[in-house]
């Protein structure tokens, strides 16, 4: 029986690459290294979320201080063919770091923090600046862990009323909803290529906010007869859209 192929370790690079230049990993792909027992020589892939990827292999490890000379380039893209927004009331603890991470690895293009009502969390301008770095960096080391190359977007998070007056992107656009009577697979064409899908924190959105989305074209869908988790209803629509949408 034939021995797995070892998988190469792969580190985003927030900045220009080049084949042929050296680059030095940041502190905390250096820190990632470390935890690989990563070695001089060993190869890697570099990415910096702008699309495609690097081959590259390690020359220099002096500490936390790791080089590597960037080679080819490859035009290697594992996005999923629906692009996704997920609008996701922000939850408690762990939670929506789990959703952030499981977001990413579902193939969601960007992803939305709305503050809910009924949510639990209360974010200052401060707290919510920090939030916002942190989900980030779960997003990439999410992406370095499952193959893409190209980094979600997540943005600052926002109130669900100043969201829905937003000018939104064109496209469909759903509220998960354990009250409609739609389901995913009636609502989603098989040649969608991009909508946007709205999933509530603990407790879910009010009726206020619900109200909100729906005029600004939201259409309430439901997963099932069973009510989801605010860290599962999400994850949920995700793969089912990958699947009815021909990524699965």
């Amino acid at each position: 029986m034939r021995e797995p192929t070892p998988r190469v370790a792969r580190f985003y690079f927030d900045g220009d690459l080049q084949t042929g230049a050296l680059a030095e990993l940041p502190e905390e792909a250096a820190r990632h290294a470390q935890v690989l027992r990563l070695r001089a020589g060993e190869a890697a892939v570099l990415f910096n979320g702008r699309g495609g990827e690097y081959a590259a292999r390690i020359v220099e490890w002096k500490r936390s201080r790791i080089r590597v000379q960037v080679g080819a380039w490859s035009a290697t893209e594992r996005e999923a063919p629906l692009a996704v927004t997920l609008v996701q009331g922000v939850s408690s603890g762990e939670k929506m770091d789990f959703t952030i991470q499981k977001a990413t690895e579902l193939g969601a293009t960007a992803i939305q923090p709305v503050l809910g009502e009924k949510a639990v969390v209360r974010l200052s301008a401060a707290r919510a600046q920090a939030k916002l770095v942190h989900w980030r960096r779960i997003a990439i080391s999410a992406c370095e862990q499952c193959g893409r190359n190209r980094v979600p977007e997540i943005a600052m998070p926002v109130t669900v009323a100043d969201y829905s007056r937003q000018p939104l992107a064109a496209g469909l656009r759903l509220l998960l909803s354990p009250q409609a009577t739609r389901g995913l697979r009636e609502a989603v064409a098989q040649n969608s290529v991009a909508l946007a899908i709205a999933a509530g924190p603990e407790g879910g959105f009010s009726r206020g906010e619900e109200a909100l989305l729906i005029a600004a074209g939201f259409a309430p869908v439901r997963l099932g007869p069973r009510v989801l988790r605010s860290e599962t209803a999400a994850l949920a629509a995700l793969a089912a859209l990958n699947a009815l949408t021909g990524d699965f």
